[in-house]
């Protein structure tokens, strides 16, 4: 599972001209799910993401959690985080995971976040979504669930 972390100051998302979910300060995911994933990945990434400490305390150093500073997340919903273009020059997408193992993994990472007390607000799986948002800092992270067989004690 793969997941490109934004801290925002504000995010939206749009469909057909449609205003349909909004954030203000907090995190923006763009979530890829992959073909060996499991609710295991889920569980990880999702409190891996809960924890990050990348908002800034009193004294300036990124030493807190969106839920440290009362933020939300907006999950967005992006195959393409699985696309390979190391051959040519179309990307594919082998390793995605299919439509309905990837919105069932989707939908339970959204669930895991809301577990935690945290505000979540969701993109419309496999639709074609306009994001916008206003990067803050800019402060941009890549996170990937470990591979099984590192996974000793880190999950």
């Amino acid at each position: 599972m793969r997941a490109l972390i934004q801290r925002v100051s504000y995010a939206q998302v749009t469909v057909n001209q449609e205003l349909l979910s909004q954030i203000g300060p907090g995190l923006l995911v763009f979530l890829g799910v992959g073909r060996a994933d499991t609710l295991r990945d889920v569980r990880w990434l999702a409190g891996k993401i809960c924890r990050l400490r990348i908002f800034a305390d009193d004294e300036g150093k990124m030493n807190l959690s969106v839920a440290d500073t009362g933020g939300s997340i907006l999950v967005v919903s992006q195959f393409t985080l699985y696309g390979d273009a190391r051959r040519g020059n179309r990307p594919g997408f082998d390793q995605a995971a299919l439509p309905a193992q990837a919105e069932a993994l989707y939908e339970a990472f959204c669930q895991e976040i809301r577990l935690s007390g945290l505000k979540v607000q969701t993109g419309r799986f496999a639709a074609d979504m306009q994001v916008t948002l206003n990067n803050d800092g800019p402060v941009t992270l890549w996170l990937e669930s470990p591979e099984e067989s590192s996974t000793v004690g880190e999950r």
